[in-house]
């Protein structure tokens, strides 16, 4: 074979075309993030926090379609970590800014921007560590997660009605903590793992339906209140053990160290929450 010809089928193989659903499914993801900062901008805060939301349902659903269909592919991993850094790394910092913290000045827009920082460094991280951890656990909290605690925050204010200047603080305040715990090694319980399509005990059919129902009492309460126990969930976690270790004699094996994935036991699907 001919070196024009080897270079033919090899320019083939580099553009074979990207597919379609999952990556419209993407593009949606990023509309909403990109609809979230014009909101945010037109100070409609409570339309921008809800933007975020249907970000993260479509972020979710473009991972399972790719796996699903079989469509998983390097361009989807690449564009779906961009997607993200709009959606949840962008979006939420400048909401978080202009909803809150334009009076703080330079301490206000450096928290918007630390934000922005650390879930670009959260994505990388993810992209690059995968095969690494244990997949039932994220290593830092999810770059979605965060975003959804700073939606979470706005939708509660706007159910409690004018913000107090304590709330602005508060919001300073865990833009910086989100901050950290984003670039973390403190574990997160992944749900990516969750087998929608096979059977569970009963008791957890019942457990989701009262979830639904209390949150459906009041979305923005609830919500806001799940969402605050999930970013807290890792550090005291994380102090647990450790405090167990502590206590646990020298030589006892009661409390096993954290495991590590095999390769061998990971989904290397191309997308997923980072």
């Amino acid at each position: 074979m001919s070196f024009r010809r080897r270079r033919k089928k090899k320019d083939r193989r580099r553009f074979r075309g990207v597919y379609l659903l999952p990556n419209l499914i993407t593009t949606g993801s990023l509309f909403a993030g990109f609809y979230a900062i014009v909101a945010a901008m037109d100070g409609r805060f409570y339309a921008a926090a809800w933007a975020i939301l249907i970000a993260l349902i479509l972020d979710g659903l473009d991972g399972r379609i790719a796996r699903l269909t079989k469509s998983t592919s390097g361009f989807g991993v690449q564009y779906d970590s961009l997607a993200d850094l709009v959606a949840f790394g962008v979006a939420p910092g400048i909401l978080a800014y202009l909803w809150a913290l334009k009076d703080f000045k330079q301490f206000g827009w450096a928290a918007a921007f630390l934000f922005v920082v650390c879930g670009a460094l959260r994505l990388a991280r993810f992209n690059v560590q995968q095969g690494s951890f244990d997949p039932r656990y994220f290593n830092g909290l999810p770059i979605p997660a965060a975003a959804m605690m700073v939606a979470a925050t706005v939708a509660f204010y706007y159910e409690l009605g004018e913000m107090a200047p304590e709330g602005s603080r508060f919001i300073l305040g865990m833009m910086y903590v989100l901050s950290f715990l984003m670039v973390s090694n403190v574990k997160y319980i992944s749900f990516k793992k969750v087998e929608l399509f096979r059977r569970h005990p009963f008791h957890t059919l019942v457990g989701l339906v009262l979830i639904f129902v209390v949150v459906a009492t009041a979305p923005n309460i609830m919500g806001f209140l799940l969402m605050l126990a999930y970013v807290a969930s890792g550090p005291v976690s994380t102090f647990m053990y450790h405090r167990r270790v502590a206590l646990t004699p020298k030589g006892e094996s009661g409390v096993p160290p954290p495991k590590l994935a095999n390769s061998q036991d990971l989904d290397l699907g191309e997308r997923g929450e980072a």
